[in-house]
């Protein structure tokens, strides 16, 4: 597992607010909170150290941040601040912008500023949620001066690289029950390229980038591509190459350098059979005929499904379906890792 897990349900009602504030604080630049909700507070927060980077998927009632020129003097980390939302509405005041944001929104905010961020509240308690992204601006390979011209705005999560970061993001909150801390600073890397292609995108200078940065972006690409497609059985290095508009031989060379020895193909045939496993040990599948689950992987043909899966996970696919599903009617519903008040060591990400 990867991160700490805080939910406000674990706290009394009355140290609901100030917990979240206390908690918040220690994770970016020091900045103010106030919310007319502080007296029946809800909140959620995942807090996952992956090398520089942290990312913090969270959900919040609505909410005032405010950083003043006097905290900024006192204090100031040298971090960029990456929000994505996903719920709800916030309006921001930075960098001489005044911008609001809606689901499928990307900001960056600059920690050596001031800042405004609140949430548009429509009086019903309507729960905003998002994934945050801090990062020291000394990562980012793109020049000071021209970031500045993101400040604020709002960038698009729905489509292009922004799409690309809002999977990974999203996939990362998902995922965070089954991910190795080995994996986080690899994963960290993934973030950091992600972003920087996007604020190059946004800028029209990707060539501003690092080769090996934009590599990485490519290879994510390629990557977000297999798992859309993978119920394609015309799937292969050639089809997913055409796609990306790069060669064949480029394809291979980028996933040699960056797929830690993985071939594409390899992927592909991974991605397929793990997904395959997946449904065959799902209590709610168990009546789908098994051709049929590696059917919508990608998998049409019954005889090589069961010897790759055979030589993955070294049983056929009817037997690990039948002892999968054993062992899960024997487990109780697992419960979710839950941190406690006094118990939570939040580190600042600054």
């Amino acid at each position: 597992m990867i991160g700490t897990l805080f939910r406000s349900e674990d706290v009394p009602a009355e140290d609901r607010f100030a917990y979240w504030r206390e908690l918040v604080g220690r994770t970016r630049s020091p900045h103010d909170i106030s919310s007319v909700h502080a007296t029946d507070f809800r909140a959620e927060l995942r807090l996952m150290e992956m090398g520089p980077v942290t990312v913090w998927p969270s959900s919040f009632l609505p909410a005032r941040y405010r950083r003043s020129p006097q905290q900024v003097r006192r204090s100031d980390p040298e971090t960029y601040h990456l929000t994505l939302l996903l719920d709800g509405e916030l309006a921001l005041d930075h960098a001489g912008r005044n911008s609001t944001f809606g689901p499928g929104d990307l900001h960056l905010v600059d920690s050596s500023r001031p800042y405004d961020l609140r949430s548009v509240d429509d009086g019903e308690r309507r729960v905003v949620r998002g994934v945050g992204v801090d990062f020291p601006k000394a990562l980012l390979p793109v020049p000071t001066h021209r970031i500045e011209q993101l400040l604020g705005r709002a960038l698009s999560g729905r489509e292009g690289t922004g799409a690309l970061l809002t999977d990974f993001l999203v996939g990362l909150s998902r995922q965070a029950e089954t991910l190795q801390p080995s994996e986080a600073p690899r994963l960290g890397t993934v973030v950091l390229d992600l972003i920087s292609a996007l604020c190059a995108q946004a800028l029209d200078s990707e060539g501003a980038l690092s080769p090996e940065t934009r590599q990485h972006a490519m290879a994510e690409r390629v990557r977000s591509f297999i798992r859309q497609n993978l119920h394609d059985p015309e799937l292969a290095p050639p089809t997913i190459a055409a796609a990306h508009h790069i060669s064949l031989s480029y394809l291979h060379r980028i996933f040699q350098q960056q797929g830690q020895g993985e071939t594409v193909a390899a992927l592909i045939r991974r991605q397929r059979l793990e997904g395959a496993r997946r449904d065959l040990a799902d209590p709610a599948l168990r009546g789908s005929p098994i051709h049929s689950l590696a059917a919508r992987w990608g998998l049409p043909r019954a005889s090589d499904f069961t010897r790759a899966f055979r030589a993955a996970y070294g049983l056929a696919p009817k037997e690990y379906r039948l002892q999968a599903l054993s062992e899960r009617a024997k487990k109780p519903e697992p419960t979710s890792v839950r941190s406690r008040p006094g118990l939570l060591a939040v580190p600042h990400a600054g």
